[in-house]
């Protein structure tokens, strides 16, 4: 049976960490992304509704990201024996970033009488987190060189202008995320800013988008050939219209929900929630995108998913706790996100609209 599936092994591993990369930037994505607009709420309830609308799930946001490097390292050493040397500079600028904003996190409400030093800690985290996760992103699709089966670049070849390009594209997009949740989750000022800040994000967001998407295939041959050559031009072609038609849906939603709240109606949470769905559509088919790009490389253009994999019998083991502990994490998750719906306040409360 383990020989049968020796070929599938790689391709689920795949799978599965693509799936916790992709969950961990929907979900961690937006909280980062309120982060980041932080400074542009007014202190007091502003800042504090912003801070509530995440308190529940920010935690748990993270999980994604345990599982999707633990993975990598369980499923595919090789890939990751090469891929940290290369990158230990922003992916230790990232994990202490993520430290940084969580300890302003807790403490903003623990240390009132410093909160403004522990909001600016808060921003400050996010920024550094967002970024450095897209220079990550941009320095493993413009290629690590390999020599043998290790490293053996500097340490500053990560350090160029397509990875600055994908690290601020990454920022602007969480913060867009972070905008359209906040749209979402609550109501009065904080929306009203949190839809400005969307309407002038979403432009900025598609330009990064197309410098990005315009830049890669020049990045490396098998780029060229992936996105140009069958079958992946059956994919290329219709990829800029939907990006188009999500980006025009989103422009429309926030200025249908603006145009309805100046009514003084009192729209259902899902009506709001159209903009954040939209922008989570968005980085879907960004991230479709970079699939298609490095599929089916563990390390782009440099090593395959079959080339990196572990054993199949490790594999096919790590397998088998996957398989109960991710509906664990899907089921926990989705009971949090069900239990914390509705809008918040800037007193934590949440309000229901099911009648």
């Amino acid at each position: 049976m383990i020989a049968e599936l020796t070929p599938a092994l790689p391709v689920i591993w795949a799978v599965i960490i693509a799936v916790a990369i992709a969950m961990y930037v929907f979900m961690d994505g937006f909280d980062l992304g309120i982060g980041i607009l932080f400074p542009g709420f007014r202190v007091g309830e502003e800042r504090d509704a912003a801070m509530n609308s995440i308190a529940p799930v920010w935690d748990g946001n993270e999980t994604w990201l345990v599982l999707g490097g633990g993975g990598l390292l369980a499923a595919f050493p090789l890939a990751y024996a090469v891929v940290l040397p290369a990158l230990y500079a922003p992916l230790i600028a990232m994990l202490l970033g993520l430290v940084f904003r969580g300890v302003a996190f807790e403490f903003r409400w623990r240390d009132p009488n410093h909160r403004r030093r522990w909001d600016a800690g808060f921003t400050l985290g996010s920024v550094v987190a967002a970024f450095a996760q897209g220079i990550v992103l941009g320095a493993l699709v413009q290629g690590i060189a390999i020599s043998g089966r290790a490293y053996s670049g500097g340490w500053f070849d990560w350090l160029t202008p397509f990875s600055l390009l994908t690290g601020a594209a990454l920022v602007i997009g969480y913060a867009l995320l972070g905008a359209t949740w906040l749209v979402w989750k609550t109501t009065g000022r904080v929306q009203d800013d949190a839809r400005r800040y969307a309407r002038r994000l979403l432009p900025l967001f598609a330009l990064v988008v197309a410098a990005v998407s315009a830049y890669t295939p020049f990045l490396e041959g098998k780029y060229w050939e992936r996105w140009f050559a069958s079958p992946g031009i059956f994919v290329a072609v219709p990829m800029p219209l939907l990006v188009t038609l999500a980006t025009w849906r989103l422009w429309s939603a926030l200025r249908r929900e603006a145009a309805r709240h100046m009514g003084r109606d009192d729209p259902a949470p899902f009506a709001d929630g159209a903009a954040f769905g939209w922008t989570l559509i968005l980085f879907a088919l960004s991230m479709a995108g970079l699939g298609i790009s490095i599929w089916p490389d563990a390390v782009p253009g440099r090593i395959s998913i079959w080339q990196a994999a572990a054993p199949a019998d490790s594999q096919l083991f790590m397998l088998a706790g996957v398989a109960v502990l991710l509906p664990v994490i899907l089921g926990y998750t989705a009971w949090a996100y069900w239990v914390f719906r509705g809008k918040v306040d800037a007193q934590g409360g949440y309000h229901s609209h099911d009648h």
